[in-house]
């Protein structure tokens, strides 16, 4: 069942240029679905317009069926969770997490009874007589949390929860959110700027950038088939390696230093477009055996992380990264052996930045299904 139904929604300030452009989008019960783009791409503003905090300037929206295009926020049945918390000071934690059932008049006995059941799913049962001030970054966020899941509402909006968070935090507060939103079978419209939560949290992802949708799609979807060139540089840590490339006798030229054999089939496809760019992931750069080396590349930088090794290498006026398992003892100006396959590669036409051809083997090993 479709829960938030965008249908050509656009929104503009003052008659000026829109900053969301006819957004079509559904979102369906109980999907953990991730609004994700650079700063000022419009994923707030979006958020904001589903809660009603933001008026829509064309088009409808609807929450269960319904048109909510002029409804206020508390009819919409939803709960938020700002970035900044947005605690009062002076409550103290209980009273920060019953005030919106305050507001509703629900019951004494029925507000108890969901602040126990919540405080001991979010671990703050020991901190209900605190004010906020009294409490870590990560204890506010649960207080945060918390006073949307008493709430009960079927919809949770998030706009960047854990983005005032150190690194650690942030990574067990991801692990959390998504346990609770399986747990209580909410309905979660997430919006983030960090690629890497949209990845690891999201059922689907949107990305968007200046107000239009760039892609919709399962996260491994956007990851090995980007639509275009810009989800392919954003999707992804280490970034998609990139590179101008054109077809040359048989061979991939890329940035007019790297040459590719190119398979026969698809010279005829690839050489009917003016301008090809490329893309190559990090972990598709392989290491060179004495059977399969294809180039030999000069190392200018090396970060060692323990579990993986990443190489940089400079092609053309491009710096690549490849990114090898476990640890290697490679300095920078040593030459190293790699492997790299046209298979492996995704061809864009440059001029619209659209996917023409993406990579064929996704890794070495097949993806198994559990």
């Amino acid at each position: 069942m479709k829960q938030v139904e965008l249908m050509d929604v656009s929104k503009a300030y003052e008659k000026q240029q829109y900053v969301l452009d006819e957004i079509n989008l559904s979102i369906e019960e109980g999907e953990f679905f991730v609004l994700v783009g650079p700063s000022g791409s419009g994923k707030s503003t979006l958020l904001r317009m589903i809660a009603g905090l933001e008026d829509i300037t064309d088009g409808t929206l609807k929450i269960n069926d319904k048109v909510v295009n002029h409804l206020p926020p508390k009819d919409r049945n939803l709960s938020m969770v700002f970035q900044n918390y947005a605690l009062y000071p002076h409550l103290t934690v209980e009273q920060n997490i019953l005030f919106g059932l305050n507001a509703k008049k629900v019951n004494k006995k029925e507000q108890q009874k969901r602040l126990k059941e919540t405080a001991e799913m979010m671990g703050l049962r020991n901190y209900l007589k605190r004010k906020p001030k009294q409490l870590s970054g990560g204890q506010r966020q649960r207080v945060a949390l918390a006073r949307s899941v008493v709430s009960e509402s079927p919809l949770c909006l998030m706009d960047e929860p854990l983005s005032n968070l150190d690194a650690k935090l942030r990574a067990h507060m991801r692990i959390e959110i998504r346990r609770l939103q399986k747990r209580l079978g909410l309905t979660m419209v997430y919006v983030t700027h960090d690629q890497v939560e949209a990845m690891t949290m999201g059922d689907r992802i949107m990305v968007l950038d200046n107000g239009k949708i760039q892609q919709v799609g399962e996260p491994i979807t956007l990851y090995n088939e980007p639509a275009n060139l810009f989800v392919a540089s954003f999707i992804g840590s280490p970034k998609m390696n990139m590179g101008n490339a054109a077809i040359i006798d048989q061979k991939l030229v890329i940035e007019g230093v790297l040459k590719i054999p190119v398979d026969p089939a698809d010279v005829a496809t690839l050489t009917k477009n003016n301008g090809l760019t490329v893309g190559i992931r990090a972990e598709h750069i392989f290491q060179g055996t004495s059977e399969n080396t294809t180039h030999e590349l000069e190392v200018i930088n090396v970060e060692q992380l323990g579990n993986e090794t990443l190489l940089t290498f400079e092609i053309g006026k491009e710096l690549w990264t490849a990114k090898w398992l476990g640890q290697w003892r490679v300095d920078v100006g040593d030459k190293v052996p790699v492997h790299i396959s046209t298979k492996n590669i995704s061809f864009f036409d440059t001029e619209s930045g659209q996917l023409m051809k993406p990579a064929s083997i996704i890794n070495e090993q097949e993806v198994v299904a559990i």
